[in-house]
């Protein structure tokens, strides 16, 4: 089965053409970053606009880059939620009405369990069960994968996202947008212990995570010490990173005594973190268990993941009726498909 991957959530206009036999076989990217980096983030009707302009053409050249025509698809697949109403609109109309007009099935995708299999695209099998740690500008969870199609969540962020915490203090640092990949970048730069930051909700029972209060102190250190030097930057760059990753750390190795589940996944774009991923290997491996991640220019959003997501829904028989619905909150649990008790 050939399916054609559309992802327009946010800021990212992503194409592909995934194949169940032969793999991946096209993927294109168009990136609004430079758009947005003069308003310091998402300007959202310039995000819907630019994908209007964008996808045609994009889909065109994964067509041709992946030989293909559009005869030549069997299924289309779109991102219909989380992320921004318009962004999402523009992909799922044009998924769904190329769909019809080509007589194939469309299927609607979550957003977040594209990301949590888009380390599928490499890795062909994952042992099941596995852990997931779903960490992005928009998400902080910790999943339980019984199946595909099957998600349990163990907790998740009850305020600020992981990477939305990172994007936030780089502002408050004066870096560049994209702030979170900046702030990392910075942090290697700093020296360890000039400043301490709280691992927040570690005190406490449970997965849930909350990174609120971690901003605030990072806030209050940068307001103590104004004004502030490149090496200031950097120590508190570093501390904040330290107090981010050891919080996600503790709340995964609690995640694996809980569970007796050794297989986890790290995705979504702050995945794409160096020090995170080497982290988790060595926590992994003190653990006698297993990490695994996407291909570093999976974790971002990616049309791969949605045409991948959308190859196994459609081939376990799953697809859309002619109405299009997209949505900017949406749960991954409800969004399961297969009935499964261990």
């Amino acid at each position: 089965m050939r399916v054609l991957g559309i992802e327009t959530s946010c800021d990212e206009t992503g194409v592909a053409i995934y194949c169940s036999q032969h793999g991946l076989l096209a993927n294109v990217l168009h990136s609004q970053v430079a758009l947005h980096a003069e308003y310091g983030g998402v300007v959202p009707e310039l995000a819907s606009r630019d994908h209007i302009r964008k996808l045609l053409p994009l889909v065109n050249t994964a067509l041709q880059q992946a030989h293909l025509t559009k005869l030549d698809l069997h299924g289309i697949a779109y991102t219909s939620g989380p992320g921004l109403i318009g962004a999402l609109l523009v992909g799922a109309s044009f998924g769904r009405s190329l769909a019809w007009t080509l007589n194939i099935p469309a299927i609607a995708v979550h957003h977040m369990e594209a990301h949590l299999l888009a380390p599928m695209l490499d890795v062909e099998r994952l042992q099941l069960p596995f852990l997931a740690l779903l960490v992005s500008g928009g998400h902080t969870q910790l999943i339980a994968v019984q199946q595909i199609g099957h998600y349990r969540l163990l907790g998740e962020s009850l305020d600020d996202a992981a990477g939305e915490a990172f994007d936030k203090t780089a502002k408050l640092l004066e870096l560049p947008y994209p702030g979170g990949k900046e702030l990392a970048k910075l942090a290697k730069q700093g020296i360890a212990g000039k400043f301490h930051f709280p691992r927040p909700m570690l005190d406490k029972p449970g997965l849930d995570f909350s990174f609120s209060g971690l901003k605030t102190a990072a806030l209050n250190t940068i307001k103590a010490n104004l004004p502030l030097s490149l090496q200031t930057k950097a120590d508190i760059a570093y501390a904040f990173e330290e107090a981010l990753i050891d919080t996600l750390i503790q709340k995964c190795r609690r995640a694996i005594h809980m569970t007796g589940i050794k297989t986890l996944v790290l995705a979504g774009g702050v995945s794409a973190n160096h020090k995170l991923r080497a982290t988790v290997d060595a926590m992994m491996l003190q653990e006698g268990g297993q990490a695994h991640y996407p291909r570093l220019e999976f974790c971002t959003d990616n049309g791969a993941m949605i045409a991948y997501t959308g190859c196994q829904r459609l081939l376990a028989g799953q697809s859309e009726t002619l109405s299009i619905e997209v949505k900017a909150r949406w749960s991954l649990i409800e969004n399961n498909y297969v009935n499964y008790s261990r």
